[in-house]
């Protein structure tokens, strides 16, 4: 692959653009944006120090975004360097099986937590 230097930028592009991409969209889909993390704040009773509820929003809104597309353009960068590095199976699919296998732990751990029993690792 690194020896089509074009078909290599075009790939690395599209891969880090997209994920970039989906990764916003997602906090707009599960309920992570500005305003609904604002909300949820708000009705925990908790505030920002020195900014009231409509500043919180635009404060948030400056960086829950960036951080989502950085996330996302991170996971692009394993990926096309898992691909490029030929590791067995895909980046994607790595990061797939890491994905699963930590939402796994985490429903175990809270069925641990729901039943008060004490996790042992």
């Amino acid at each position: 692959m690194l020896l089509e230097p074009i078909h290599t930028i075009v790939y690395i592009a599209f891969m880090l653009g997209s994920c970039a991409f989906l990764s916003r969209k997602w906090i707009e889909m599960s309920g992570s944006t500005a305003r609904d993390v604002a909300n949820k704040l708000k009705h925990q009773q908790m505030m920002m120090c020195g900014f009231r509820d409509i500043k919180m929003e635009q404060e948030l809104n400056r960086y829950i975004p960036t951080a989502a597309a950085v996330g996302g353009l991170c996971i692009g960068a394993l990926s096309v360097l898992s691909d490029f590095l030929g590791v067995l199976g895909s980046g994607t699919g790595i990061l797939l099986v890491i994905t699963t296998i930590n939402e796994y732990y985490e429903l175990f751990v809270k069925e641990r937590v729901k039943l008060g029993r004490n996790i042992p690792f």
